[in-house]
């Protein structure tokens, strides 16, 4: 635990700061992105510290001349901080809405444009978050997405929502696929502990939405991508 204590050290001390300077310094100036990359920073301090390392490939397959949606396998609560700072541009972030409310933090957040989703079956609140997410699409933002909608329980890749693939296909925005792995045995869920180790991301070739007639298609296509970049023990059981 004694890492999961100098993370959230980090976390809360510089977290905050930067929070109570940064906010009215961007409200200022009209501009959050100084805010976002000193976030960025601590985000990656608070892993050095926790003895957590990152290794990164494929960065050169992010599309430089336009928004995506990233797409990410789910396996950790560490995944959201291992993944952002190693994305080229600013990226807004599909989370639960719970975070929102989280003082100075949820401020941050908002400001953004990071997208509350709300765990529910209600329509409205998921047409709310998909027009959100153009909207930030459009501003020149990427997004990104965990597809699966939670954690895996075993570290497989699980079933994915089709509510991202809605967003690409009204968007028609491209989709770049990410593989994570070693952040499932290095925070694993239900559990607040944290092993020292490293997290791989491999950033994928991007696969156009416009190429695709169904949300079907897409999806399969997406979910291939990433189960294949995966080592053997996180695909998905094929049966």
């Amino acid at each position: 635990m004694f890492a999961t204590f100098k993370l959230l050290f980090v976390y809360l001390t510089l977290g905050t700061v930067a929070g109570l300077l940064g906010i009215p310094y961007s409200i200022l100036i009209g501009d959050i992105g100084p805010l976002y990359r000193t976030g960025m920073r601590i985000v990656r301090a608070g892993l050095r510290v926790a003895g957590i390392r990152t290794e990164v490939i494929g960065v050169e397959n992010v599309p430089t001349d336009r928004s995506c949606i990233f797409m990410c396998n789910h396996v950790s609560n560490l995944d959201p901080p291992v993944l952002l700072p190693l994305l080229p541009g600013r990226s807004s972030v599909l989370l639960k809405k719970e975070l929102m409310r989280i003082p100075i933090l949820g401020r941050a957040m908002r400001m953004a444009k990071f997208i509350p989703v709300e765990r529910s079956s209600r329509r409205d609140a998921a047409k709310a978050s998909v027009t959100a997410a153009a909207d930030a699409l459009r501003s020149g933002l990427h997004i990104v997405v965990f597809p699966e909608g939670t954690r895996s329980l075993d570290g497989r890749l699980s079933t994915f929502k089709k509510g991202p693939f809605y967003l690409a296909q009204e968007t028609q925005a491209p989709i770049v696929p990410i593989a994570i792995s070693g952040t499932q045995r290095m925070m694993k869920k239900g559990s607040a502990a944290i092993t020292p180790g490293l997290a791989r991301v491999q950033i994928l070739p991007p696969i156009e939405s416009s190429l695709y007639a169904t949300r079907d298609e897409l999806m399969q296509a997406v979910r291939k991508s990433i189960a294949a970049a995966l080592p053997p023990e996180m695909q998905p059981v094929t049966t």
